[in-house]
């Protein structure tokens, strides 16, 4: 592999580590929430959409970051 391709691999392993580590985030904070109501965890059909899209949306405002700034 090029040294001028290591920066793609950087970005995918730090991608995947800060996504890791916030879905942990999100578990832990559900799994606390539950444990100080004493139930399990549910989540229904409505709020699973709901997180979808905002991930997706997310995940749309990552894509754009950089889009429109020129380096002339």
């Amino acid at each position: 592999m090029e040294n001028g391709d290591r920066w793609k691999i950087r970005a995918l392993a730090i991608g995947a580590l800060v996504g890791a580590l916030t879905g942990m985030a999100g578990a832990f904070l559900l799994v606390r929430r539950s444990e100080a109501q004493g139930t399990q965890p549910k989540l229904e059909a409505g709020e699973g959409l709901r997180i979808g899209l905002l991930v997706m949306g997310l995940l749309r405002q990552v894509a754009m970051l950089g889009e429109g700034k020129s380096t002339d």
